[in-house]
C-alpha cells in the first residue's frame, strides 16, 4: 500500500504541477512545448513503476520500468543489430521506394485521365488490403531476409503517399494555373514553379504518416519470418519465453526511432513549408 499511496500522491503533484506549467506563459515557448510532455511522460512512467511495484504485478505480465532500463543497459549489442535489421533496412529503405514511387506515379497520374480514372480506385482498393494477409505473401516472394520487410513497407506507404500527393498536384488555384500558361509556361514548368511548391504541404503531411506506417510493416513482416535478428523476431520470440522485459526493451528502441523518424520529416516540413499558414506560430 506504501507504494500505491506514494504513487497517487506523486501523480498528483505532478499533475498540479504540469496544470501551472501550462496555464503559465512559459507553455508557450519553445522550452516549454518541451518541459511540459516531458514532465507529463515521466509522470506516466513513475506511476507505472510505483502501480507495478505496490500491486505486486508478475514480470512476466507487466514489467516496470526500471527493469526494461536495465534489460535495455544490459543488451545494447543485441537491440542495435536488431534496430539496424528492422528499421535501417526494412523500413527506411521500404519508405524511401515507396514515397519516391508514389511521388512519381502521382505525377504520371496528374498527366493521364485514363490512369486517374482507373489506377486510383484500384489502389484505394489494394491499400485496404489487410497487411496481415499482404505479408506472409511477400515474405513468400522476396525471401526471409530484410528485402521482403522492405517490399511489405512499399505496399504500405505507397497509397497514403500518393493520395497526398494527387491532392497536392489539385491544391493550385486555376487562376494561377492560367497566369502560368499566359505566360508561356509549359507543363513542367508549371509543375516545378508552381504545382509541386503548392503541393509540399499535402506530400509532408502523407510522408508523415507513412513514417508510422514503415516501421509497423517492418516489424509485423518479421512475425511471419526473418533471419535471427530484427525487432520483430525478438519480440515474437522473446514473448514466447516469457522475457517480457526484452519485448519492452524492443518496444521502446520502436518507439524513440520511430518517434525521431517522425520528428525529422516534421523538421524538414517546417523547412520547406516555412510560408505556408500552418508554419507560421
Amino acid at each position: 500500500m506504501t507504494w500505491v499511496l506514494g504513487t497517487m500522491l506523486f501523480w498528483a503533484a505532478a499533475w498540479a504541477l504540469n496544470i501551472r506549467l501550462a496555464a503559465s506563459g512559459l507553455a508557450q515557448s519553445r522550452m516549454g512545448r518541451l518541459v511540459v510532455p516531458a514532465i507529463f511522460g515521466l509522470t506516466l512512467l513513475g506511476v507505472w513503476e510505483g502501480l507495478v511495484r505496490g500491486l505486486q504485478v508478475p514480470a512476466v505480465i507487466l514489467p516496470p520500468p526500471s527493469a526494461i532500463a536495465a534489460r535495455i543497459a544490459a543488451s545494447p549489442d543485441i537491440l542495435w543489430v536488431d534496430f539496424l535489421q528492422t528499421f535501417v533496412k526494412g523500413a527506411l529503405t521500404g519508405y524511401a521506394m515507396g514515397c519516391a514511387a508514389a511521388i512519381a506515379l502521382a505525377i504520371l497520374i496528374d498527366r493521364s485521365p485514363f490512369l486517374q480514372r482507373g489506377l486510383l480506385p484500384i489502389g484505394n482498393f489494394v491499400a485496404a488490403l489487410p497487411i496481415v494477409g499482404i505479408a506472409p505473401i511477400l515474405v513468400m516472394w522476396f525471401g526471409f531476409d530484410w528485402q521482403s520487410k522492405a517490399a511489405v513497407v512499399v505496399v504500405m506507404v505507397f497509397f497514403p503517399v500518393l493520395v497526398n500527393m494527387m491532392a497536392g498536384l489539385a491544391a493550385s488555384e486555376p487562376m494561377q494555373r492560367d497566369l502560368m500558361a499566359t505566360w508561356g509556361a509549359g507543363y513542367w514548368q508549371t509543375l516545378w514553379r508552381l504545382r509541386l511548391p503548392a503541393a509540399m504541404p499535402f506530400v509532408f503531411n502523407g510522408l508523415k504518416i507513412a513514417t508510422t506506417l514503415a516501421l509497423i510493416g517492418a516489424i509485423v513482416a518479421e512475425f511471419f519470418g526473418s533471419p535471427i535478428q530484427g525487432m520483430g523476431f525478438r519480440i515474437s520470440t522473446e514473448v514466447g519465453r516469457l522475457a517480457l522485459d526484452m519485448v519492452w526493451a524492443e518496444i521502446a528502441v520502436a518507439a524513440l526511432a520511430g518517434s525521431a523518424f517522425y520528428g525529422v520529416v516534421a523538421l524538414l516540413e517546417r523547412r520547406v513549408t516555412f510560408w505556408h499558414p500552418s508554419q507560421r506560430r
